[in-house]
């Protein structure tokens, strides 16, 4: 599961989540990948399971880039707790997503075979979201 090794404070506030991604919103590495629509906070273990669905399907072939990391920790109070008496302990990491922003990128694989792979990445996700491919990829030289 992804986390930082260490972070300088162990809570952070919420903040907010406007606007568009400028940065990260561009194929940066591979031919495919998956691009966000709409803003949310995105877990370690959700990336997980989409990286696994990946790679799963494309069965070892080609490579894989993360483009994000959940680098922001949350908090939870435990259940039946009454209000007040602090911040609550903890509970994970998240990544804070924008529309606009990649989350997965593939190379070296067939466009249906990336399509697919990617479709059940997105279905781990709690994100619409949209396949996007490279502007000067070539259909007919990597499907032959």
């Amino acid at each position: 599961m992804l986390q930082p090794k260490r972070t300088k404070f162990r809570r952070q506030q919420k903040g907010r989540m406007k606007g568009n991604a400028h940065r990260g919103s561009q194929l940066a590495f591979g031919s495919f990948g998956i691009k966000t629509l709409e803003a949310h906070w995105i877990t370690g273990q959700q990336i997980e399971a989409a990286r696994i669905a990946v790679t799963r399907y494309m069965q070892r072939q080609g490579q894989i880039w993360i483009r994000i990391f959940p680098d922001k920790p949350f908090t939870k109070k435990p259940a039946e707790v009454r209000m007040g008496k602090g911040k609550g302990s903890p509970e994970g990491f998240v990544a804070p997503v924008t529309p606009g922003r990649m989350i997965i990128e593939v190379e070296g694989v067939p466009f249906d075979v990336a399509k697919e792979a990617l479709r059940l990445a997105a279905q781990k996700l709690p994100v619409a979201t949209k396949f996007v491919v490279r502007r000067d990829y070539d259909y007919q030289t990597n499907n032959a």
